[in-house]
């Protein structure tokens, strides 16, 4: 049985806490959150303890393992923290806004022999997991371009714009992980461009875009484009595309039925896509924990590493780096 603390309380944890509660091999011992009534309100839903003080959960004795749900500047504290002391980590993405200091922290990681994974939930997806097989099966044959369209529904608060790091690091950074998967090569080559089509004298306060495009190229020539934008009216817009010598996968948006109408007025009329990414994500969150409690469970190896994590970091910057430019980055 893995004992496990959830750290944050938010939406993030919400989800985590449930997963682990749900786990055969695992029992929730504790949710910290340095609000009270957060961490009280999960920890009673699922019978355990309430804490306010993340780094005395993960100095419990009966705590073999972490959830890292809290805001980013307290990632590295906190993971390090967890893994000087024996402790596995599964922590959300990214590491840190800054690259120096996530590059530290792997390093340090690596020294102790830590046991972390990254929470890049997108390789979990049950689609996008038969996509992956489906390409190293050769179905498509040699695989040639990814294409990701990933855009949210709406323009988050201006308090979250603040703190996110970007667009790059903060929503993109999930699709240059998955594309980098897809492409099974790591890319040396990004350019990007962005916009502010939706909110220009807000995001323009803080050096950010709701609308982007990302392009990578591997050293074998493999190329993957990426869309973002923060406001898409008709829903939560997530869906891939991977053409190869041999043929193209392609996955769709998910929505609540399969129902289409047809009448006077419509023909194959649908319901809205899923809502945002709580909905669309909520099958690859259980699988990736479960992935995470098994590994722990059988001592094998965790399937997303924080090289994982520092490299998506890595491509992040690129891309900010080549919209300041104007040009194509080495990464």
């Amino acid at each position: 049985m893995i004992r496990i603390a959830v750290l944050g309380a938010g939406r993030i944890g919400n989800i985590h806490a449930a997963n682990v509660a749900a786990n055969p091999l695992a029992q929730l011992v504790a949710v910290a959150d340095p609000f009270a009534s957060a961490a009280q309100s999960l920890a009673g839903k699922l019978n355990a303890d309430a804490m306010t003080d993340c780094e005395a959960a993960i100095d419990r004795s009966d705590v073999d393992a972490v959830i890292i749900g809290t805001p980013t500047d307290t990632h590295i504290q906190l993971m390090l923290r967890a893994v000087r002391q024996g402790k596995a980590v599964l922590c959300e993405k990214p590491i840190d806004l800054d690259l120096a200091k996530s590059q530290a922290a792997v390093d340090e990681i690596e020294r102790l022999s830590g046991r972390v994974m990254l929470a890049f939930n997108r390789r979990f997806d049950t689609s996008f997991a038969a996509m992956k097989s489906a390409i190293e099966a050769g179905v498509i044959g040699d695989l040639r371009q990814v294409i990701i369209s990933s855009r949210d529904p709406g323009l988050a608060p201006e308090e979250y714009i603040r703190h996110s790091g970007g667009i790059f690091r903060d929503m993109t950074i999930h699709d240059l992980d998955l594309g980098r998967w897809l492409l099974g090569e790591e890319p040396v080559e990004v350019s990007a461009i962005g916009s502010r089509l939706v909110d220009a004298a807000m995001l323009s306060k803080y050096d950010d875009y709701d609308t982007a495009m990302v392009q990578m190229k591997t050293a074998s020539g493999k190329q993957c484009h990426i869309n973002n934008c923060r406001n898409a009216v008709y829903g939560y817009d997530q869906r891939v595309e991977v053409f190869g010598s041999k043929g193209m996968l392609t996955q769709d948006n998910l929505r609540p039925s399969t129902l289409r109408l047809s009448n006077a007025e419509f023909t194959d009329a649908r319901e809205p896509l899923l809502n945002f990414f709580l909905e669309r994500y909520q099958q690859a969150y259980k699988s990736e924990l479960d992935a995470f409690i098994n590994a722990l469970a059988n001592e094998s190896a965790l399937p997303v590493t924080p090289f994982d994590g520092l490299r998506a970091l890595q491509l992040a910057e690129g891309a900010v780096q080549s919209v300041a430019n104007g040009r194509a980055v080495r990464v």
